[in-house]
């Protein structure tokens, strides 16, 4: 299948995150790091109308020192995002890391309204990899390399412990109405919310005494699946999205590595996974390996869908959500792997970013099924009308 799709050059402003903050209206962020490599920090938001079509509407310089922003989430209801800024090596160095970031987007401006600190200190390298927001909006999951916490919107509060993985490394975060699963890199580890969730301060404040943050219980591990062609191979997990409106189905990106041996080695392999509740756990439904390389992107639309994942063999892939079939693949999206992947809330374009500077859109096709489902139904449909043609010659004697 070919789809429209158009690469935007931006000199200077290599892209570490992306969301839609409208139908329209991306927020990409980028910039050169902490490193004094002379290439700023920055926020920018663009109207996006096809695939041809980016127009600049604002930027906001971040401080001089500060990391790049390295993930966000936008705010499902409201023109606001929650990103993952590092602070100034001087305060990190003494604990002093905002690293949580809100703004909110008025008239086609940024507005900084909240910084906070949830990482804890002592690690200079650690960065907020993962960002998501609730389907509701009321909560905001963001987590470092090891410790994840649940910030209540728009106070960013936390309404919860923090949860620490000191034996594993975080990857993704995506909250589903009752629950949220947590991406690491042995296991996909998922938490209930309780209903009763609604705390707006550090702690809940009485007459006399103040009583302490509930804790996130986990309710279910899910282990690595086997993978054909990969038994021999490590296997981690990469990302695990809920789809939107389900707490029942989850997407996930699995990369796997052979081990080392002697001679040439054999390719990596990635996978794409549908993993379904069932009554005693989980249970992998549908599992297809998508690339040689590994995923280093995913995404689900909004409207459950597609699934997209970018590739360090520099392709980016579309994935039809029900069956796992391909949908389509631009083989050299970049010219280094993809970094940030997103889709828009109408689920019509898909847009990539890169540190090679450029953003790719994509113009997702209208889909009836899968390739292969359409030829099929097809076929049958053409032998159902040749059938009736013999049975109306046969009954009329002209056969």
């Amino acid at each position: 299948m070919r789809a429209k799709h158009a690469a935007h050059s931006f000199p200077a402003f290599p892209v570490y995150s992306a969301a839609f903050v409208g139908y329209n209206e991306l927020v990409l962020g980028g910039g050169g790091g902490a490193t004094r490599s002379g290439i700023k920090n920055k926020l920018r938001l663009y109207r996006v109308e096809n695939e041809k079509s980016m127009e600049l509407l604002d930027e906001y310089e971040l401080g001089k020192d500060e990391d790049v922003p390295m993930s966000m989430s936008a705010h499902p209801k409201t023109k606001a995002i929650v990103s993952g800024i590092n602070s100034a090596n001087e305060k990190m160095l003494r604990g002093e890391n905002e690293n949580c970031r809100a703004f909110t987007v008025k008239d086609k401006k940024f507005n900084l309204e909240c910084s906070k600190g949830t990482i804890p200190p002592g690690d200079e390298e650690d960065y907020q990899r993962a960002t998501s927001f609730s389907e509701d909006g009321t909560f905001v999951a963001v987590a470092g390399q090891h410790d994840l916490a649940v910030l209540s919107y728009p106070s960013m509060s936390r309404v919860a412990k923090d949860i620490h993985v000191g034996d594993d490394e975080i990857y993704d975060v995506s909250f589903s109405k009752t629950s949220l699963v947590l991406t690491t890199t042995k296991a996909l580890r998922v938490y209930n919310i309780p209903e009763d969730l609604s705390v707006t301060e550090e702690t809940k404040k009485g007459k006399q005494k103040e009583v302490p943050l509930p804790e996130l219980a986990v309710a279910q591990t899910i282990k690595r699946p086997s993978l054909p062609g990969a038994e021999s191979y490590n296997v981690s997990y990469r990302s695990a999205r809920y789809k939107p409106g389900s707490d029942k189905l989850i997407y996930t990106a699995i990369n796997s590595s052979p081990p080392r041996g002697k001679g040439k080695a054999p390719p990596r392999r990635a996978y794409v996974c549908m993993i379904r509740a069932n009554g005693s756990g989980w249970e992998v439904e549908k599992k297809r390996k998508v690339t040689d390389g590994a995923i280093t992107a995913f995404d689900v639309s909004l409207d459950g869908r597609f699934l997209a994942y970018g590739s360090s063999d520099l392709s980016i892939g579309l994935l039809d959500a029900t069956t796992l079939a391909p949908l389509l693949t631009i083989l050299k999206a970049h010219e280094l792997p993809t970094t940030a992947l997103r889709f828009n809330p109408p689920s019509k374009l898909l847009v990539s970013g890169s540190a090679d500077n450029t953003v790719r859109i994509i113009e997702v096709p209208e889909f009836t099924g899968g390739g292969w489902t359409v030829l099929i139904l097809a076929i049958v449909a053409l032998f159902v009308l040749l059938f009736a043609v013999a049975t109306q010659l046969y009954v009329s004697g002209r056969i």
